[in-house]
């Protein structure tokens, strides 16, 4: 179970259900004595908590002898996102206005990493390609921000648009994003938690691999219209057994 998640991402969920929303910073101990419990060495958490601090996430306090790790307003940007991701935004986009966005662009071979660069950022922010140099997104997605930081804005065009015959909705869905892999990591979260791991020693162990699980999940869906999918597609219940599982650990 554990095996199916990193250290990082395992941090991060941590944070942000302990951590977030409340002006404190971690004792290192504590921390390493939580991922103890989800067979993660204290090797590996001092390594992600260095790493994470490195990279402007994490902010390193001293008290005395003991050390503690604070949010950093980067990191509070993105547990955030996660939050939302998990309790607003949810799995099953059932809100689908018929509108797609769309980011064209064009950039020579001589630039084959900021190429490269772009498209991990818009598959991140939920883009598929739909033929070469044309990647979709259903509804209004506001790219600006990520274009800027990568320095691509004169070299991208981005609009908003409503399919029309002959091309089909369904079809768009099936041809940008592969669906079967979709439904395929839901279906082995569905595996994984119906009977949760008996080698996690207590609901905290469990509470922790089961948000960073289904975060890791969560981000990597294009959240796609239900209407555009298979009536029993597997993120619906992925999503409640997720909801009746994280509200049976806090208890």
């Amino acid at each position: 179970m554990v095996g199916s998640v990193t250290p990082q991402s395992l941090m991060l969920n941590f944070l942000g259900l302990y951590v977030l929303g409340r002006d404190i910073a971690v004792y290192s101990g504590s921390v390493i004595d939580v991922f103890g419990r989800v067979d993660v060495s204290e090797e590996a958490v001092r390594s992600t908590l260095t790493r994470m601090t490195s990279r402007g996430l994490l902010a390193k306090h001293r008290n005395g002898r003991k050390v503690y790790f604070g949010l950093t307003p980067r990191a509070k940007d993105v547990l955030q996102d996660g939050e939302r991701r998990i309790w607003q935004r949810g799995a099953v986009n059932r809100d689908w206005d018929g509108t797609w966005t769309l980011v064209g662009f064009s950039l020579p071979e001589g630039r084959r990493g900021d190429r490269h660069d772009l498209r991990s950022q818009l598959q991140w922010a939920g883009f598929g390609p739909v033929q070469n140099g044309l990647w979709i997104a259903p509804g209004t997605r506001d790219v600006t921000e990520m274009v800027a930081d990568l320095g691509l804005t004169e070299n991208v065009t981005v609009f908003t648009a409503q399919h029309a015959k002959p091309t089909e909705a369904a079809d768009l869905a099936t041809r940008a994003f592969d669906t079967a892999a979709i439904a395929a990591r839901y279906q082995d979260f569905l595996a994984r938690w119906r009977i949760p791991d008996a080698s996690l020693p207590d609901d905290l162990a469990r509470q922790l691999v089961l948000h960073a699980d289904w975060l890791d999940l969560v981000r990597q869906d294009p959240h796609l219209p239900a209407e555009l999918l298979a009536g029993d597609w597997p993120a619906i219940e992925a999503e409640q057994l997720f909801q009746t599982l994280a509200t049976r650990y806090v208890e």
